[in-house]
């Protein structure tokens, strides 16, 4: 699980995906590998998310494919037979949570208050995700609510871009940031893949800035 874990926070940033169509999926990850980011976080919104999932697990098993938005233990299990190694979901969900934790599967639920984050805490979770970030008090209400849990990491999402992303990743506490500017929906619809990989390489290049 720490593997996959310290993989997320070497990436500095995650897609976070939303197709409507499965045929997408082969595309969209190409173009987030050539970009240079073997990474992606496929969201439970739509029918096409598991078979999206099982599409660039196969074509590209260098990718560290998670699924997002899973909001009960049958969607981990629809998440993990396609092939996810994380799981991330929008809240604290105790019985999604623990029944990750069971099974091993590294899981990032959301937080957004003190309460949550102590219960991933006392379930020695590592990392949390925190959404929605920016309407949420963004990067003040994380070093707020990091202050007493020194061992806990964050991944913003919600409201994360490329104007933003240099203020989060430059405190030690943010393990990656969550974001869908590099491969929003219209994008995807259109089939514009060459712009995904030219945003996405700029996402990388802005990274390795911010962290060498």
């Amino acid at each position: 699980m720490s593997e996959i874990l310290d993989e997320l926070m070497a990436f500095g940033v995650v897609p976070v995906v939303v197709l409507n169509r499965a045929e997408d999926a082969k595309p969209l990850a190409e173009a987030l590998v050539k970009g240079g980011l073997k990474c992606a976080e496929v969201t439970f919104r739509t029918a096409a998310a598991a078979e999206s999932i099982k599409i660039m697990t196969e074509n590209f098993p260098e990718m560290l494919v998670g699924a997002g938005t899973v909001l009960s233990t049958e969607q981990v299990d629809q998440a993990v037979n396609a092939g996810a190694k994380f799981i991330v979901s929008p809240g604290f969900d105790p019985e999604v949570v623990d029944y990750c934790l069971e099974k091993k599967i590294p899981v990032l639920p959301g937080v957004v208050t003190p309460s949550e984050v102590a219960q991933g805490y006392k379930r020695g979770l590592k990392i949390l995700k925190f959404f929605p970030a920016e309407q949420a008090g963004g990067l003040a209400m994380i070093k707020a609510m990091a202050a007493p849990y020194t061992t806990l990491k964050f991944m913003p999402t919600g409201g994360i871009n490329a104007d933003n992303m240099k203020n989060y990743l430059e405190f030690n506490k943010i393990a990656a940031c969550g974001g869908s500017w590099m491969v929003k929906g219209s994008l995807i619809d259109e089939g514009n893949f060459e712009k995904i990989e030219e945003l996405t390489r700029e996402a990388v290049s802005l990274v390795k800035k911010i962290r060498g």
